[in-house]
């Protein structure tokens, strides 16, 4: 199994969008090449990137970033976000992209698709967003396409794809589990390598997604991100699961503990904190870089905004010691 990490590119930055919303990036850092080449010296087998711009606005403003980062970066760079031409995913390939992914447009103009198999072997990649009846979104899951995960499985199969990323429409990769019977579908429909791209909670979901297996086909990849860059795991305890191989199958059934609602409370709440400190630290960065610049007529919007995000993680703090400190009962 390949462990390809995530590097969402939204004008000329990394971002995350804790809620797959584009209209609420949180602002990472200035340099995706930089965090791309971090995570490729973090043992990344390959980097998938996310041109934000492209798929949400049509807007190609990251392209030149992306064209660099594929040039330096020393590991296997995947593009996806925004191919939706011929010219466009032949441009991509020409200047090195180790595949090009497609999702809308590969499911409203499947001739594309083919004629762009023939054309590159090998390098073109259908994203699927699956709902869990098995209907594919499209759009950014905003709208629903009226096909189903099967049909679109053979019909792309029989284009000749180089892969398939398969995700859960809706799903937030930190607090709900992958639908491995979706992957399960797919590993069992086509022979092509199938690829786990909504990410996973904690270590035991990778375990999980090791041990899937159908018609003797296994998983051939995963993709992860904001698990890591919140802390459940690093990218190396990753590869060492990926090295230990599948589990024995008693330990992928031991049952699942449930956690009081307290606990899964105050792990909402610390993820809240989470958010807030990134796009506090985000705007005192970009607050600095106004005054680095001479510009301090913006500044003044920083400072308001800043204490709001503080006050807020106070009130959070304040709702977590009442969680774990209830008062004595009369």
């Amino acid at each position: 199994m390949d462990l390809y990490a995530r590097v969402n590119i939204q004008d000329g930055a990394s971002v995350r969008l804790p809620h797959g919303d584009v209209t609420e990036p949180i602002h990472l850092d200035n340099d995706p090449i930089g965090r791309a080449r971090h995570w490729a010296e973090l043992g990344a087998d390959i980097i998938h990137v996310v041109d934000l711009n492209a798929a949400a606005f049509g807007d190609y403003v990251n392209r030149p970033l992306i064209d660099r980062m594929i040039e330096q970066v020393p590991v296997p760079v995947q593009v996806a976000g925004g191919v939706r031409s011929h010219v466009e995913a032949k441009r991509l390939i020409d200047v090195g992209a180790y595949r090009v992914v497609m999702g809308t447009a590969a499911i409203e103009d499947q001739n594309m698709v083919w004629e762009l198999c023939r054309e590159h072997p090998g390098k073109i990649v259908v994203s699927l967003d699956v709902r869990p009846d098995e209907e594919l979104a499209i759009r950014g899951w905003t709208e629903n396409s009226g096909r189903y995960l099967e049909e679109v499985l053979l019909e792309m199969s029989s284009a000749g794809v180089a892969a398939f990323l398969v995700a859960e429409a809706g799903r937030d990769a930190l607090t709900e589990p992958p639908d491995f019977r979706i992957l399960l579908e797919a590993l069992g429909v086509v022979t092509e390598p199938v690829i786990a791209a909504g990410g996973v909670r904690h270590l035991d979901d990778l375990r999980r997604l090791l041990a899937l297996e159908a018609e003797g086909r296994r998983l051939a990849g995963v993709i992860v991100g904001r698990e890591v860059t919140h802390g459940r795991f690093t990218l190396e305890q990753a590869k060492e699961v990926i090295a230990a191989g599948p589990p024995p199958p008693e330990e992928v059934r031991k049952p699942v503990i449930e956690l009081p609602r307290e606990s899964l409370r105050t792990a909402e709440l610390y993820r809240e904190i989470a958010d807030l400190c990134d796009r506090a630290a985000a705007q005192a960065r970009i607050a600095s870089q106004h005054h680095l610049d001479g510009d301090t007529y913006h500044d003044p919007d920083q400072g308001p905004s800043l204490a709001g995000h503080l006050a807020r993680i106070q009130e959070l703090l304040t709702e977590i010691d009442r969680l774990q400190n209830p008062p004595p009962e009369a």
